[in-house]
């Protein structure tokens, strides 16, 4: 390898119940069809990564929830997250340079196949860029939900999925959407991104579309309360081993709902003839040039930081959004970022 960089790479592992340990593994110098990333920046999933944390995902997910590079398997230990954002620096000489994205677990540098580095439009700021993951988990639920110009839309849960989803759909004509959330400092986040917020209590009724994104089964309730008749409510809440109380009587029938989940593994099928993984992960990495955005990123950790940080993080105690962890030296990665907004 060159010399700025050493053989072993740390790697964040989930080794116990809630219980996070830096681990220094070996990176080998890519192969041909390879190249060597050198991360600067990885995104937090908040919801999912907390789940992983807590040893939350039950054994009948094992399989599926297994992460594109992940190592070690559920419930303990495994290196798991999906939100890698990094320079090659090592492979193929046409792409040295590029700034990329890997849907990679947190770890400071490593070895992939080119065609799973996806290169960052030269508008997105790299810090940004952790948001790909989560955009395109928006993008499929606004797929799902088949959000129309004009439609009245709901979204119920003011996380960061739940924003982006409300930022797509009201960037369609002559929508009016509003996040609904018990927090109201999310109402900021939600103004910044082109919607309205209402508490719980003041959320508009007789919605044409609603989106649980809360990860809450009250917000579920929510959620249902608000949709119009013969309306669709997406949801997109995982709740892993946790079980989910739904009021089903009230006007659930009689309003003639449809409840739809979500989940961005599969592409709807209305889309799978022509859409391919690729190009799905393109269009949300083209979708994050918008500033406004910003208002999602939270102050970042250092990678050194990320298992004494992150179980206050996932315990709630530190309001976060998206949360970025830094990886390397400020002079390393200060013109590959975005502003951070406050938490």
């Amino acid at each position: 390898m060159p010399n700025k960089f050493s053989c072993d790479a740390q790697a964040l592992w989930t080794t116990g119940p809630e219980t996070l340990e830096l681990r220094l593994q070996e990176v080998r110098r890519p192969a041909e069809g390879e190249v060597l990333v050198r991360t600067l920046w990885s995104g937090i999933s908040l919801g999912t990564e907390r789940l992983v944390f807590t040893g939350a995902v039950p054994e009948s997910e094992w399989q599926r929830m297994r992460a594109p590079f992940q190592e070690g398997d559920f419930p303990f230990p495994v290196k798991y997250g999906y939100a890698c954002v990094g320079e090659i620096v090592e492979g193929d000489p046409a792409r040295t340079g590029e700034t990329v994205f890997v849907l990679h677990p947190h770890q400071t540098h490593f070895t992939v196949s080119g065609s799973a580095a996806v290169k960052i439009p030269a508008g997105v700021p790299a810090r940004r860029a952790i948001l790909a993951a989560n955009m395109e988990t928006a993008l499929n639920g606004l797929w799902d939900g088949g959000a129309s110009p004009g439609d009245h839309v709901a979204v119920v849960g003011g996380g960061v999925v739940g924003l982006l989803v409300a930022y797509l759909a009201a960037r369609l004509p002559g929508t009016r959407v509003t996040v609904v959330d018990t927090d109201p400092a999310k109402e900021r986040h939600a103004h910044a991104l082109g919607a309205a917020f209402a508490l719980p209590g003041d959320a508009p009724l007789d919605q044409d579309l609603v989106f649980h994104t809360s990860g809450h089964p009250s917000g579920l309730d929510t959620a249902l309360s608000l949709a119009g008749r013969e309306a669709k409510v997406v949801e997109m809440s995982w709740y892993g081993a946790k079980p989910v109380t739904a009021h089903l009587g009230g006007g659930f029938h009689s309003r003639r709902l449809t409840l739809r989940s979500s989940q961005v593994g599969s592409l709807p099928p209305d889309r799978q003839a022509r859409w391919t993984y690729r190009r799905r992960m393109e269009t949300a990495l083209s979708l994050l040039c918008d500033p406004a955005l910003d208002t999602l990123i939270s102050p970042p950790i250092s990678i050194a930081q990320a298992a004494e940080r992150l179980p206050e993080i996932f315990a709630g105690r530190v309001p976060v959004l998206a949360q970025p962890i830094r990886h390397g030296a400020e002079n390393d990665v200060q013109n590959n970022d975005g502003p951070a907004a406050a938490p």
